[in-house]
């Protein structure tokens, strides 16, 4: 017989927390005609508030509070309504969801019992707020008939889902600050209903997400234009000059526009978190599987109309950043390369200059020791004329200056072997010791 507590001894410690991360974030399940109402919570000052929410809301409400350092929780209300609250990576999102038997659309239904100073710690926070209404029955088919009756917006975007219902929207945001999103439920399988509301609501959370790199681009935008009007006087300035004239004020400029570049650098989270919104996005406009209704624009044409262009524009100043500070680094990498080789031209005439002297210096060293030869034969033979006179005066039979003639040949050619003796001498030979000659 297997035992269950041996066999989670062999589990890796992640085990448990990745198979759990598959069943995470359920969909909703739904029957019969409910209201929604949804909010998106997003802070880039203060993290903590999306776990401070959810229980200051438990607590005021009288719910079992979420255990410590989980991302998802739902919970049954004393007023009603289900509460779904989930944590992502910036955001957190509250779902409140209730049974609906009156015609009172889009009203207060799904958050009564909510306590007014809860939704005001919701103030500069409530990135989103929509309300939907899933109708089925003959509730369905009445409110079909006068859509704008509840959904007055400028555009009516409208489609079959699923095979067995309608959506209609028109991405208005009304004065009491919410979305209008209405589903119909016509032949909806069980659970189908709770997925689709869950898709709808988390097309416009993440929407807004994705947008939020929209406001950078349009900032970075003007950056680069003013980069790339510094970067081209540049390089015209580059180009008109020659090499070495002013080439380190050049590349001092230069470096600074790369720092600039370089500091723009720091919005690549923003725009990598952009594309990832937007590709789940487009998943969930998928997993509708739309069909047209004749005269309305579906989700999908929709999105990529008014959408669509706001990510391009998105992608677009993002992969100029990047052409940019590629095109820096280049002239960076020409503008270093040029004053590499002025400088070694200015060595190499440093050191054809340094070459001259030392030839010029050998040439008056050889000089001198001629000049020493002859000066030192000389005194020599002064000397040695002296001793001579001196033989001569105690009548010794020297011709002092027969004698001095005959040794002049000889005293040079020692005198001229001893310097060059000296001069050619290698450091092999070593000091002489102390003490010794």
């Amino acid at each position: 017989m297997d035992n269950p507590a041996a066999s989670l001894l062999v589990d890796h410690p992640l085990r448990a927390s990745l198979v759990a991360e598959l069943h995470a974030r359920p969909f909703l399940r739904l029957s019969g005609s409910v209201s929604l109402t949804h909010y998106a919570i997003y802070s880039d000052e203060d993290p903590a508030i999306h776990e401070s929410l959810v229980r200051t809301l438990c607590e005021q409400t009288g719910m079992a509070l979420p255990a410590d350092g989980v991302t998802h929780y739902a919970v049954q209300s004393a007023f009603g309504w289900h509460l779904k609250w989930e944590r992502h990576t910036e955001f957190s999102t509250f779902t409140f969801v209730s049974p609906r038997d009156d015609t009172d659309y889009f009203n207060d239904l799904a958050i009564h019992g909510v306590p007014a100073d809860w939704l005001a710690l919701l103030a500069g926070k409530r990135f989103h707020a929509v309300r939907m209404e899933l109708l089925s029955g003959q509730a369905a088919a009445a409110v079909s008939g006068n859509l704008r009756d509840w959904l007055d917006g400028p555009v009516l975007v409208g489609s079959d889902v699923l095979g067995g219902g309608k959506v209609y929207c028109d991405w208005n945001v009304r004065a009491d600050g919410y979305m209008r999103i209405l589903a119909i439920d016509e032949d909806f399988r069980e659970e189908q209903g709770g997925r689709l509301l869950q898709r709808l609501y988390e097309i416009e959370t993440y929407r807004m997400m994705a947008l939020l790199a929209l406001p950078v681009a349009r900032k970075l935008g003007r950056e680069l234009d003013d980069i790339h009007a510094s970067l081209q006087e540049l390089m015209r300035a580059m180009d008109a000059r020659r090499a070495g004239e002013d080439d380190a004020g050049l590349l001092d400029r230069l470096t600074e526009l790369a720092v600039r570049v370089e500091s723009l650098s720091g919005h690549s989270g923003r725009f990598s978190a952009s594309r990832a919104y937007e590709r789940i996005v487009l998943a969930r406009i998928q997993e509708l599987r739309e069909q047209r209704i004749e005269g309305m624009p579906t989700i999908a044409e929709f999105m990529e109309r008014r959408f669509g262009p706001a990510m391009e524009t998105c992608r677009s100043v993002w992969s100029r950043h990047e052409q940019i500070a590629a095109r820096v680094a280049r002239a960076v990498d020409l503008l270093r390369t040029r004053v590499n080789l002025a400088q070694e031209r200015d060595v190499t005439r440093l050191l054809a200059g340094l070459e001259r002297t030392a030839r010029n210096q050998l040439h008056l060293q050889h000089a001198v020791e001629g000049l020493s030869v002859a000066a030192i034969s000389y005194y020599v033979l002064s000397i040695a004329a002296a001793g001579l006179k001196a033989l001569h005066v105690v009548r010794l039979p020297v011709d002092p200056e027969l004698a001095e003639g005959l040794l002049i040949l000889p005293v040079v050619l020692i005198v001229f072997g001893v310097i060059k003796r000296s001069r050619t001498r290698t450091p092999q030979d070593g000091p002489v010791p102390a003490g010794h000659s």
